[in-house]
This record gives structure tokens, sequence and C-alpha cells, in this order.
């Protein structure tokens, strides 16, 4: 778990080296796959394969960014459309393809907002699984403040992380990034290093997503129990 934690990190710097980690793990027959940063760059499982699909880079690119969006992209298939229907159409051609494609394509894709994702596309048979990924446990949390301690080059082992993540219960990961990042700009403004009070101090100042929207989280998790596979 370690590797694909520093692999998927947000902040990770993807490049070749990171991608070859990835293929490394994968078995040797089996589908082509495709990693794709949203600056264009490929890195192709089968570089030969990938050659001979001669794909063009801005449908790839294109592609990329609806999947990491899904509910983004595909909420012009349902309800009133001001674009004369095409995005219904778009809409109805995904569904066709994921449904009958010959080929083996292995679809993954990411929604933050399930209740604009259309009905078509949460039923069985469009995806293998779906997953529901809640706020972070108190051992993710943990893993999640070292991530990003490091990654600001600082020493976990200087901070205590058993307060932090206490203090930090119903963050998500990207608040407890920018609770790091602000504390940081604190410290350099007050001219002393990093420690755990000023953490402490922005985690206290910083209202959570599971609490200004808490209605939305409940019902999400509400929505998620006994419907997807829930990670944590």
């Amino acid at each position: 778990m370690t590797m694909y934690n520093s692999i998927f990190s947000r902040n990770c710097v993807l490049s070749e080296q990171i991608a070859r980690q990835v293929f490394n793990v994968l078995p040797d027959q089996g589908p082509m796959i495709v990693i794709m940063d949203r600056d264009g760059h490929v890195w192709p499982s089968d570089s030969e394969r990938f050659s001979k699909l001669n794909p063009d880079e801005a449908v790839l690119k294109d592609l990329c960014d609806k999947i990491d969006e899904l509910e983004k992209a595909m909420s012009g298939g349902t309800g009133e459309s001001r674009d004369g229907g095409v995005g219904r159409r778009l809409f109805g051609a995904f569904l066709t393809w994921l449904q009958e494609k010959k080929h083996p394509v292995f679809v993954v894709a990411t929604a933050n907002d399930l209740f604009n994702m259309p009905p078509e596309l949460l039923r069985k048979g469009r995806f293998d699984e779906i997953f529901f990924v809640d706020l972070p446990t108190d051992a993710e949390r943990r893993a999640i403040f070292r991530i990003h301690l490091k990654l600001r080059k600082q020493s976990p082992d200087d901070f205590d992380i058993d307060r932090l993540c206490a203090a930090a219960d119903g963050f998500s990961g990207a608040e407890i990034e920018q609770a790091v990042i602000a504390s940081l700009y604190r410290a350099l403004y007050q001219k002393q290093p990093l420690d755990t009070e000023l953490i402490l101090e922005e985690l206290e100042e910083t209202v959570p997503l599971s609490v200004s929207r808490h209605e939305d989280i409940t019902r999400l998790r509400e929505t998620a129990r006994g419907r997807f596979v829930n990670v944590n």
C-alpha cells in the first residue's frame, strides 16, 4: 500500500519512472494500460501496441478530463439542455460504447457529486463495481499528514501526529493539505519553524465540508450504504 499511496498522491509528480512502477505490478497478459496526466504526457504499458493505435493527443486529453469528473461531463445527458441535444447524443453514444465495446478497454472514472450522476451510469453492467471513498479514517489521516509534511521537507517525527489526527477528525485529504500549507505560510510570517501548534491553530480556524455541508455528506453516506463498496 505504501507504493500505491505515493504513486497516486495528488501531489506526486507523474513521470515515466512512476508509470513503470505501476506497470511492473501488472500481469504479463492483459489489456494495455495508458497513464496520462492533465498536461498531455502519456505513458502506455505497451509502447508498440500504443503506437499502432495512432491516437489523437487532443482526444486523449479530453477523455482524461471527462473521466476524472464524470458527473460534470455527463450532466448534459439528462434533463433540460441548451446545446440542442448534443449532450444527450454524446451521453447515449458513451453508454452504448461502454456496454458493447469489443476491445479490452479498462475504464476507471471518478465523481465528486453523486447526485448529478445520470442513473443510467449507476446501474449494474455499466461499471463492474462502484466504490465509495469516505472521509479519511484515523489511520488514513496519519498517512496524509506524513505525506504532506514530507512533501514540504518537514520531518513527521518532529510533530505530534496523534494530536493533529484528532484535531483533523472530519477533514478531507485536501483540507488537511491546505492546513499544512497555510500553517507553513504562518510560520514564515512569524519567522519561526513549523510546529504542531501552528498546524493545530490552522485546523481550529478551518471549517471542513463535513461541518459546512453536513447534510450533503450525510445524504451521500446514506445513499452509498449498502449500494456501493466502501473502500475505507
